[in-house]
């Protein structure tokens, strides 16, 4: 089935659950490239196996009466709105007994409301045509050595933890340094020192990979896949450096009135097939959650995947859950100053 056929297909969703239930599944994903590539990673093969999928597309949670994803049996969600739905009750308690296959997972792909399907990271990143090497975060705060602006997404959510590394911070003992107030001081006392030739970006239109090429910047902190496709796409050539990289999770949840509970569940149970997610590098650019999902990866394959490389450190959505709305706070005093 074609990503335009089961797009099509998401069409009839769209006339309520009714039509979902007679679909046999309905599955939600973001628009965009990540959504798209989940599509053709899961789905496709999902339907060979002879279910009728309904796709839709959304972008929040809750999933209420007239929002684009009620009727939906199961739904694509970032790190953040995954522990937020489970703790407001918009999705279910995944059944493991039901699902199985929890073996198969990374320990941070199986939570109590999510199952992994996908691993994406924020990396530095710069053009190999301006700049030979590859740079480092302390590299990235040293203007004085290396010319240039810098861009760095404008939240403090994976910038602080940048900026303790880059001030030498290990990876293991970054939260554990953040988690104080004297951390806090610290990262802010680094961003300090880079502020002048901070460019911040936005997902969207002026993101990481339009600063790096249109030359707003020499190297910024970016999404892994989306700088791997703007490099796929030709025209530049964009370095990535794992070491240091902030690996975030995105997840499958079903929603709490999913009215195909049992598919669902079949559905979380084929797409933690490690043979399924191996196609996630090719197709997306994404790494696999499953223990195997890098086994038998080319190395081209492998050096695009978050999960394939190491020196990266998960990024601690519990963390941010509890301490985000004071950062955001400092943060924003930060930057008004």
């Amino acid at each position: 089935m074609t990503l335009r056929a089961v797009l099509l297909a998401g069409l009839l969703a769209c006339a309520g659950p009714a039509a979902a239930l007679a679909q046999g599944l309905t599955v939600a994903v973001k628009p965009g490239a990540t959504g798209e590539a989940l599509l053709h990673v899961y789905v496709d093969p999902f339907v060979a196996t002879g279910t009728k999928v309904s796709v839709l597309q959304r972008d929040s949670v809750p999933f209420t009466a007239g929002d684009a994803g009620a009727g939906a049996d199961v739904v694509q969600l970032g790190g953040q709105s995954l522990l937020a739905a489970c703790a407001k009750g918009d999705v279910r308690k995944l059944d493991w007994k039901a699902i199985g296959n929890r073996d198969r997972l990374l320990p941070e792909a199986v939570t109590e409301c999510g199952e992994g399907a996908y691993a994406n990271a924020i990396v530095l990143s710069w053009d190999r045509g301006k700049f030979q090497g590859t740079p480092s975060w302390q590299d990235f705060w040293d203007v004085a050595k290396v010319p240039g602006k810098r861009g760095l997404r404008r939240t403090p959510r994976g910038t602080l933890e940048i900026a303790l590394l880059a001030d030498g911070v290990a990876p293991g003992d970054v939260y554990h340094v953040l988690g104080t107030k004297e951390g806090i001081d610290r990262a802010f006392r680094r961003l300090d020192q880079l502020q002048p030739y901070i460019v911040w970006w936005t997902p969207g239109k002026d993101d990481a990979a339009h600063l790096l090429r249109s030359g707003a910047v020499l190297m910024s902190s970016a999404p892994a896949a989306e700088v791997v496709r703007a490099d796929r796409s030709g025209g530049h050539a964009f370095g990535v450096q794992w070491n240091g990289g902030l690996v975030t999770l995105g997840y499958w949840a079903i929603p709490k009135d999913a009215p195909n509970l049992a598919a669902a569940q079949t559905f979380l149970a084929f797409a933690s097939d490690p043979k399924v997610q191996s196609a996630l590098p090719r197709l997306g650019a994404l790494g696999g959650v499953a223990k195997d999902a890098n086994k038998s990866l080319a190395p081209d394959m492998a050096a695009v995947s978050p999960t394939a490389n190491e020196g990266t450190l998960l990024l601690d959505e519990g963390f941010w859950q509890k301490h985000g709305v004071e950062l955001q706070a400092r943060f924003d005093a930060w930057l008004a100053r």
